[in-house]
């Protein structure tokens, strides 16, 4: 499995050959610099870290200092490990650029979805309300109801869905085809949406 670090542009359209008005993301995937290989020998496990968006110096301690100077990097960002078969086609140094897609290709992206701070039911859970007589709320139209059981166990069960802070999760959206590819401006047009707000760090996964 390899990938690439990205960042979410935003969100535009394109069509088809049909005329169909395909709705997609346009994702900035890369460069990323190859900061280290690891071997089953010296890590116990094979894997390639990136280094994704370059970072002030001044913001970066002296071990990941030590660390991006060893493998002739600037500071990053953004770190992410990639596994499998990907070990033995990069070496420490060299960028990962958007190359590594082509068009019709079908990718996964995992991204952290926006916060939407603390929510009803209502909301989180998409409960009814009174009309659709959900958890035997009598006059209270967003109000979740009976949460519990009675004298036996006496106790709200793990799980529950009820009020609580919605969003801000790691998300991943599966199978979205590649559209287009610039290279020169290191783009990634994708079909659908991606989770995350504009500016936010995306990883983008394809199997080999």
């Amino acid at each position: 499995m390899s990938g690439i670090i990205g960042k979410k542009i935003g969100m535009t359209s394109l069509f088809d050959a049909n005329g169909k008005n395909m709705p997609c993301t346009v994702i900035q995937a890369g460069p990323c610099s190859v900061l280290q290989v690891r071997t089953i020998e010296k890590d116990g496990y094979k894997a390639v870290q990136l280094g994704f968006d370059d970072k002030s110096e001044k913001n970066v301690g002296k071990a990941l200092a030590g660390h991006f100077k060893k493998a002739g990097s600037t500071p990053k960002a953004k770190l992410v490990e990639f596994y499998r078969e990907f070990v033995d086609q990069v070496t420490v140094g060299e960028d990962v650029t958007v190359k590594l897609f082509g068009e019709g290709e079908f990718v996964d992206v995992t991204g952290t979805s926006k916060g939407k701070g603390f929510q009803g039911v209502v909301k989180r859970h998409g409960f009814g309300g009174v009309m659709q007589a959900t958890h035997g709320q009598h006059n209270r139209l967003r109000a979740p109801g009976s949460i519990g059981a009675g004298s036996d166990p006496s106790r709200v069960f793990k799980g529950m869905r009820m009020a609580g802070r919605m969003g801000g999760k790691q998300v991943t959206v599966q199978n979205l085809q590649v559209l287009k590819v610039d290279e020169e401006q290191n783009l990634l047009v994708v079909k659908g949406a991606i989770p995350g707000a504009k500016n936010s760090y995306v990883i983008i996964r394809k199997w080999n």
